[in-house]
């Protein structure tokens, strides 16, 4: 996101990104970055986190819940029966349209943002693109599927995650919310997914009863997707 026209000539910027030699480009220090930073400012809410973080950045003074209100994170519904609760998290968080939207609103228009879609995989060297949009003054948020390249020690993540990049240089990238420093290509790895949710075993057993109602699904605008991937287990 920008504070002008992030918009403009975005085709030709990202061809010539590829010509540009990839070097350090920090918006903050990382001294800086442990002191500005914003953490987590509620459940589900790493998009409307990451949006304060741009307007940190930018230089925008918004309350919290100012731009909670505006990104209009949805929850999940932990205590719906299954078929709801599944349902709910699949939209639970921020899309990246309610991030523009949100950033938009929160500063009356003084805001402005473009979402590249990174799936199918997009051809671009990764730090190199980022570097080339924060060196013209943008701000970026990653939308990324953690429960992607996890290493085999972990525990699998049970969700996406938005984060503002503060920060690229050669190979890295430097994040928000958490602060951290990683590999470019293990970003890309979960920037570059297709938009799958898996949901924990124990989350399902525990709402899992012998009259769970499984027709919710196909009132849904993509039950198709739903029945292709056998949600409810029917097939």
């Amino acid at each position: 996101m920008d504070s002008r026209d992030p918009c403009r000539g975005a085709v030709g910027q990202e061809r010539s990104a590829e010509d540009e030699k990839v070097q350090s480009v920090m918006i903050w220090r990382l001294e800086e970055a442990e002191q500005k930073q914003i953490v987590q400012i509620g459940s589900s809410a790493c998009g409307a986190t990451a949006v304060l973080n741009i307007l940190q950045a930018l230089r925008f003074d918004i309350p919290a819940e100012v731009v909670a209100r505006c990104v209009q994170t949805r929850l999940r519904k932990n205590d719906a029966p299954l078929a709801e609760y599944l349902i709910s998290r699949s939209v639970a968080g921020a899309t990246h349209q309610q991030l523009i939207e949100g950033a938009e609103r929160a500063t009356e228009g003084g805001v402005v943002g473009k979402f590249f879609s990174f799936y199918p995989e997009r051809r671009v060297q990764l730090t190199a693109w980022l570097a080339h949009w924060m060196r013209r003054g943008a701000v970026a948020v990653l939308t990324m599927n953690m429960q992607v390249a996890v290493p085999r020690d972990k525990e699998i993540p049970d969700a996406w995650h938005h984060q503002m990049i503060f920060g690229v240089d050669t190979e890295e990238i430097y994040m928000t919310n958490p602060l951290e420093i990683v590999k470019s290509s293990l970003v890309k790895q979960r920037l570059s997914s297709e938009s799958l949710l898996l949901i924990r075993r124990h989350d399902i057993l525990a709402r899992l009863s012998g009259g769970t109602d499984f027709s919710r699904f196909k009132q849904l605008p993509n039950h198709s997707l739903w029945e292709q991937l056998d949600v409810a287990g029917l097939h």
